[in-house]
């Protein structure tokens, strides 16, 4: 969801450091007090990215809770109230003294272990040498990181200690290599020594380390950071089915609503408890640290031609979730069967979803009946009948013919065959270009409105998902703002796409210190990860400049050549108005203390006395002036003309002012 750009206000207690009373971080552990109050004691298996466990002891120190002293490694032992730390006591420099050069004697020319015993005043050669006694100065020295990144970065257990005492080394499962292991290198990330050595692949990257590098931050983030910001490692997508009920942006029944008393059915908290298989290195791609893509296993389906059989659901991901919201089908059963089905029969469960949910409105609306959905009562909530559509639609038989083809022509047919209106369809028909909305409620955002209705190849939050930006964070407060944030994020995600890379890794997890950029909501550190990356297989540096120039070449080619099929001008970014505000009664006074509200202090209108369809029209006056002007705005950031088509000015500026292409906009240049 990539929200995480405030930083969360911390609980902190005062603890006593070597006599000193020092503000901490309740909850964090004893090393990470110590670091932050500039206290250094030596540590051997410590690292920033992986779970402690204190096995070097190296960062012993002593404590006093209610009188009672003894030594902890200060590494996992919990910051708590009224504890007192010794961190430089004779007794701890003892301890520390000669567990440094036990370490110096079985490995003395690793340079982090002459560093250890140089802190902790080791000066001679070591005292305990032995057979085991290794000479290499890039010696393994049995410090676990790699085990322990190779389980909680990856899920997997490849690496792990055989043999007791002196006789201990790390291996892999028989001493043979694992077919599991993906080359990932979190290994050698986190390898203190240089003991792991990587063999590139024949892909011959330009830079192979500038990758890993780069890459491995990534993924420990993942490791360490996903657990308290969007979960995907155990969870994927459908993490945020309750966030959006909460800020009132899931839909339900058509995009009507933004929440409902049933969304515990179907949210995450309860496939995860019940349904999701867990602890699986379950992602799009073998060594995807992300891991984001879930299953429900072993789900026995009760409809269909796979009816008794107990199979993988590979999902749900969070679209699909909230389009069984969409549907007014709270239930959890439902959804696994739903979204088998979708997969198996090849329909996208966005626009499989949104359709469906335009047709039950249709149905309750009168639009249509029994007679022509083949005898099914399609309302809102209808399980059962949207699993026989699906059915139908995979044959070719029925309603589910008509179904099949998308809001854009029900549209039509509703309005020619059925005498429906055509302006009420327009208005609850949840599609523009074409192609069916995806699954956020965006009529309290602006600029999501344009996000979705300006996309080029229609309204799927791909191009640009700027809900939390504009409506929560209230990170956009001008039309200005929008405009640049309308044109800076379906540059920058048409940049990645075409470069073949995950957007997840970009803003569903963020750093922690994200909150410090200038510019938080475009998770610049990432975008950074993303340029190094780029410039490690070619070995072309880039910046953001070079980024957007490259992508903005792509997306205006794309706009000037949709003109051959009638879809790039300004008519076609017209959002549904459902997309912008209330269409029927039951909308509006769902949320009435908020659009009241808005009557008076937007439009300086008393709502007092005026009846609903009278409120509803003085809102949607104003609600399409507002996004008219957005329009406007964006097209004059983006170089295009009033009407929405590139000016031939910006398609010699990007060096894309070809014969063809120009003969496509010249004709559209008056502005």
């Amino acid at each position: 969801m990539g929200s995480a750009t405030t930083k969360k206000p911390e609980k902190r207690i005062d603890i006593t450091i070597n006599g000193k009373t020092v503000s901490a971080r309740k909850d964090s552990f004893l090393l990470s007090a110590l670091k932050e109050n500039s206290i250094n004691i030596p540590t051997l298996c410590h690292h920033k990215d992986l779970t402690p466990n204190g096995t070097c002891r190296l960062c012993t120190v002593e404590v006093e809770v209610r009188g009672k002293k003894r030594f902890v490694t200060a590494c996992n032992y919990p910051v708590r109230d009224e504890i007192k730390i010794e961190t430089h006591s004779p007794a701890i420099l003892e301890h520390r003294k000669l567990l440094a050069e036990m370490y110096l004697g079985r490995w003395p020319n690793v340079p982090v272990i002459q560093d250890i015993a140089k802190t902790c005043g080791v000066t001679a050669p070591s005292r305990f040498t032995s057979e085991m006694t290794d000479p290499n100065p890039k010696a393994c020295i049995l410090c676990g990181h790699c085990v322990r990144a190779c389980k909680e970065f990856m899920m997997e257990e490849i690496l792990d200690f055989a043999g007791r005492g002196i006789k201990r080394h790390l291996t892999m499962p028989f001493g043979e290599m694992d077919k599991h292991c993906v080359g990932c290198t979190s290994c050698a990330y986190v390898c203190p020594t240089g003991a792991i050595n990587i063999v590139d692949d024949f892909n011959r990257p330009h830079n192979p380390d500038m990758i890993r590098d780069h890459g491995m931050k990534v993924n420990a983030e993942m490791a360490t950071l996903d657990k308290n910001q969007c979960c995907m490692r155990e969870v994927g997508t459908a993490n945020i089915v309750e966030v959006m009920a909460a800020y009132d942006l899931l839909p339900v029944h058509n995009y009507k609503f933004g929440t409902h008393v049933d969304v515990p059915k179907i949210d995450s908290m309860l496939l995860r408890k019940k349904y999701i298989t867990q602890n699986l290195p379950d992602g799009c791609w073998k060594g995807c640290s992300m891991a984001c893509a879930k299953t429900i296993d072993n789900f026995e389906l009760k409809t269909g031609p796979y009816k008794g059989h107990k199979v993988t659901v590979d999902g749900p991901e969070y679209e699909t979730a909230a389009a069984v919201a969409n549907m007014g089908c709270f239930d959890v059963e439902f959804l696994a069967e739903f979204n088998f089905y979708a997969d198996t029969y090849g329909m996208d469960t966005i626009s499989l979803g949104t359709t469906i949910a335009f047709v039950m409105e249709c149905f309750e609306a009168g639009v249509i009946g029994k007679k022509h959905t083949g005898g099914m009562e399609l309302k809102f909530g209808a399980s059962a009948e949207v699993l026989e559509l699906m059915h139908q639609m995979a044959r070719g038989e029925g309603f589910g013919i008509e179904v099949g083809q998308g809001i854009l022509r029900l549209k039509q047919k509703f309005a020619k065959e059925y005498g429906a209106d055509p302006a009420f369809l327009k208005d609850i028909g949840m599609e523009v270009k074409g192609l069916e909305y995806s699954e956020y409620l965006p009529k309290e955002s602006l600029a999501q409105q344009g996000g979705y209705a300006l996309a080029i190849k229609g309204p799927q939050h791909d191009e640009a998902w700027l809900i939390f930006m504009d409506m929560v964070n209230k990170q956009l407060p001008t039309f200005e703002a929008k405009a640049e944030a309308l044109y800076y994020f379906p540059l920058w995600r048409t940049w990645f796409g075409l470069n073949g890379l995950c957007k997840l890794c970009w803003n569903d997890v963020v750093p922690a210190d994200n909150f410090k950029e200038n510019e938080p909501a475009k998770i610049p550190g990432h975008v950074r990860n993303y340029f190094k990356f780029f410039e490690g297989v070619t070995g072309i540096p880039i910046d953001e400049q070079t980024m957007l120039d490259q992508s903005a070449r792509v997306y205006n080619l794309q706009r000037a050549m949709s003109l051959m099929f009638d879809k790039a001008t300004r008519k076609d970014d017209v959002p549904p108005y459902r997309s912008m505000g209330p269409v029927t009664v039951e909308e509006y006074e769902s949320r009435a203390e908020r659009y009241d509200k808005q009557l008076k202090e937007l439009q300086n209108i008393n709502p007092a006395g005026k009846n609903t369809e009278e409120k509803i029209q003085l809102l949607r006056k104003y609600r399409e002036e507002q996004y008219s002007i957005l329009m406007d705005t964006v097209y004059r950031r983006k170089g295009w003309t009033k009407n929405g088509v590139p000016k031939i000015s910006r398609l010699k500026e990007l060096g894309i002012d070809l014969p063809e292409i120009v003969k496509l906009v010249e004709k559209h240049q008056e502005d």
